[in-house]
């Protein structure tokens, strides 16, 4: 790990953890080939950031969660991250890790556990703390049940209209009909715009949610990840 070059980006987001607030990446540290972490370290120190700071920054890097998405014609119907952490959490980091998720997803949730599983749930959002040799692994993931609820009633309502409507010309009654017809169509329409419409903003806050627990979550089992399982 100490070989690798960072580039200004990565650079950026070591100042950034290490630091636990926003920084902006020094300018004596930008340059266009990278910089080795004890260049970083070195940068680090005039600006008030301690080398082991640095150090479980950087490490930090290396435990990214893997993004997943469930999604409907294109929409982002599910949001998933998934990190695989290089230790087991203990107990007391399980019960602070509710703690964040409770506060950063604004929900109670229901806690439950089963042999070396935990679980933490809100509806369809769940975090689950799995066993993965020996280390732990985090499942974060959620779908838009009322969207996905909204598009399916929006649906229905234009199937219907649309069944309405063959029948009233197959009956020659389809004048008679048109005003129901309009209208279970434009309440189709309407639910079917209510789930799309909420989705993409949905999709957005639940991944900013989910990457701040996986990132501070990375921050903080980093410092105890061994050289070796860092760099893998």
């Amino acid at each position: 790990m100490t070989d690798r070059r960072y580039d200004d980006d990565e650079a950026a987001e070591i100042f950034r953890k290490a630091s636990e607030g926003p920084q902006a990446l020094p300018a004596q540290a930008a340059r266009n080939e990278g910089m080795t972490l004890a260049e970083l370290k070195d940068i680090g120190r005039q600006v008030g950031i301690s080398p082991e700071a640095m150090e479980s920054a950087a490490r930090s890097l290396e435990i990214r969660p893997t993004v997943g998405a469930r999604t409907i014609l294109g929409l982002p119907i599910g949001v998933e991250r998934t990190i695989a952490l290089g230790r087991r959490l203990s107990e007391a980091e399980w019960d602070k890790l509710v703690v964040e998720l409770r506060e950063v997803f604004q929900a109670r949730g229901t806690v439950s556990s089963s042999g070396s599983f935990r679980q933490w749930t809100n509806g369809n959002l769940q975090a689950l703390l799995e066993p993965i040799g020996d280390a732990h692994r985090l499942r974060l993931t959620t779908t838009r049940g009322a969207s996905l609820a909204s598009m399916r009633v929006g649906a229905a309502f234009v199937g219907v209209s649309g069944i309405a409507a063959i029948a009233g010309v197959f009956s020659g009654n389809l004048g008679g009909t048109v005003p129901a017809i309009a209208t279970l169509s434009l309440a189709g329409i309407a639910a079917i715009a209510n789930g799309v419409l909420r989705l993409p903003g949905w999709a957005r806050l639940r991944a900013r949610q989910m990457e701040a627990i996986t990132s501070q979550l990375a921050l903080e089992t980093s410092s105890d990840v061994p050289d070796d399982k860092a760099s893998t």
